[in-house]
């Protein structure tokens, strides 16, 4: 902030109440999920950890009605762990975990790996099967792999930077024309294709894929746009708004249900004990974290270690508003290029209006970092993380802002294996030491657009590195690595998973940039 306005922004902070998030109205659409329909069995299966994973009963597919099998359910009940799983697998057909195939010993190029994993993570068009949670989505697509069996949505660009790499067009024109069947349906694209995730999104890259594609159909083009436009109303819907008391308004991460998520339903049960906070309160916010991609991160806790402190909805995140900004600059030149040059104009207006406001409340000129503002404290949140780099990445960050933040990315964030995700250590996944692939790319093409080709290079070479080195030891790519020793990485909810879809994408496109692959159409 300039110096003369600290007097006027400090009485204003203090006499201006800031929007509370939590029980805004939300635009998401009511979907029956697998607790909703399953209640007590539901319940019983996944806080007894009837299977290891949480996710693994929320996929199964029912055999029979849900009303039949929770009466029969409750004829039988009690039951101990034993009858409760036979149950379960006489009822529903219970998904596996899907496994990436092993090269051979002697480890053929890692892209020409990544060229026979297409297929395996590739899934035919969906349609809606009754018993499943699994949403209908009109064609091909590609999964992460593991656990993950189903299309996300942030994930998606990053593996459509490999697909492009690799001549696979069909694949990306499919995908996006299946998120914009979701937006249609849901108004916004899921965190995922499944029924449990309809209540929340995901960092808005739909507007990144679509630059990736090639279609000349006017046609889709409108369709495409219209899409844009309406996802980019659930973003600025007052349940995703924080209005600051300059009058600006940004955006935060939020999620239409205040339950435990039903993939993670024990797990947020437990968080939730374990905090003195309502129990509603804590939840809502395990959402709204994972609906920032970043979950868990230190980003989201009050204290800056807890997971029990999480408090997501009152953070105003840079990465999401660096999005946005960029979302409202495409929705304009597509539009420009449509002759709608009334909407151009509000939506560069829109764009500007959120520059100055990220500019003003999410840089900290003293650490030389674009931060997350927390409402309640009514300043921006310590410590450094990858988030600053979205930015740079969007075009957002002035050019000394980029500069400054440039320099700072490449002195604490560029670690000998790639681009820490924070620099604290708590044991969630989306911290210090883990290094993550979509964060190496942002981190990558943001340094590019601020004109730093020389720590772009360097993050990509040891990003590269530390990926070459797991898969000749293991023939694995991974989701996520320790990018300070050059290892898996780990914390979380769940094993780290290997297939991996942004991993394999985020590669490809590293490799094209530094020149190590040309592509093979």
């Amino acid at each position: 902030m300039r110096r003369i306005g600290v007097r006027w922004i400090a009485v204003a902070l203090a006499a201006a109440p800031l929007a509370t998030p939590v029980g805004a109205r939300d635009t998401a659409p009511a979907v029956a999920t697998p607790a909703d329909l399953y209640g007590p069995l539901f319940e019983a299966v996944q806080m007894r950890r009837i299977f290891p994973d949480g996710k693994t009963f929320v996929d199964a597919v029912a055999k029979r009605p849900a009303q039949a099998i929770v009466a029969d359910y409750r004829k039988h009940a009690p039951m101990d762990d034993a009858a409760l799983k036979a149950f379960v697998l006489a009822n529903f057909a219970v998904p596996g975990i899907l496994t990436a195939p092993q090269p051979s010993a002697a480890r053929p190029p890692i892209a020409d790996h990544i060229r026979a994993l297409w297929p395996v993570l590739t899934r035919a068009a969906i349609r809606a099967e009754p018993g499943s949670s699994a949403l209908a989505l009109p064609r091909p697509f590609v999964v992460p792999g593991g656990r993950f069996r189903e299309i996300y949505y942030w994930d998606s660009y990053f593996t459509m930077l490999g697909l492009q790499a690799d001549g696979r067009q069909d694949l990306i024109e499919g995908m996006i024309d299946d998120f914009v069947s979701l937006v249609e349906r849901y108004g916004h694209v899921p965190n995922g294709a499944r029924t449990y995730y309809v209540s929340r999104s995901q960092p808005p890259f739909l507007y990144l894929m679509m630059g990736l594609s090639r279609t000349n159909d006017p046609a889709v083009k409108a369709r495409r746009l219209a899409a844009l436009k309406r996802e980019h109303e659930f973003w600025t819907s007052a349940a995703r708004t924080t209005r600051l008391p300059d009058g600006s308004a940004l955006a935060h991460y939020g999620d239409a249900r205040s339950t435990p998520r039903d993939e993670s339903w024990r797990e947020d049960v437990e968080t939730a004990r374990g905090s003195s906070r309502p129990v509603a309160e804590v939840q809502n916010a395990l959402r709204a974290g994972a609906e920032s991609g970043w979950d868990f991160s230190s980003r989201w806790f009050a204290d800056g270690r807890r997971l029990a402190t999480i408090d997501t909805p009152h953070i105003v995140p840079a990465d999401l508003n660096a999005l946005l900004y960029g979302q409202e600059r495409a929705i304009a030149t597509m539009s420009r290029k449509a002759g709608d040059t009334s909407t151009a104009a509000r939506f560069d207006t829109l764009a500007v209006t959120r520059a100055k406001a990220v500019e003003r409340w999410l840089w900290d000129a003293k650490g030389a970092r674009y931060g997350d503002f927390d409402t309640k404290r009514r300043t921006l949140r310590p410590g450094l993380t990858a988030a600053s780099a979205y930015p740079l990445f969007t075009g957002l960050a002035s050019t000394a802002h980029a500069k400054a933040a440039a320099e700072t990315i490449g002195r604490r964030l560029i670690a000998p294996g790639g681009v820490r995700t924070s620099l604290v250590v708590t044991g969630q996944q989306w911290d210090r030491p883990n290094g993550w692939a979509p964060l190496q790319w942002v981190t990558i093409a943001g340094l590019r657009r601020a004109g730093r080709d020389d720590l772009a290079r360097r993050a990509a070479t040891r990003f590269l590195a530390t990926v070459e080195r797991e898969y000749q030891a293991s023939g694995k790519l991974l989701e996520k690595y320790d990018v300070e020793e050059s290892r898996p990485g780990g914390g979380g909810e769940y094993p780290t998973q290997d297939g991996f879809g942004w991993t394999n994408g985020v590669v490809r496109a590293i490799q094209l940039y530094l020149g190590e692959s040309p592509a093979r159409h």
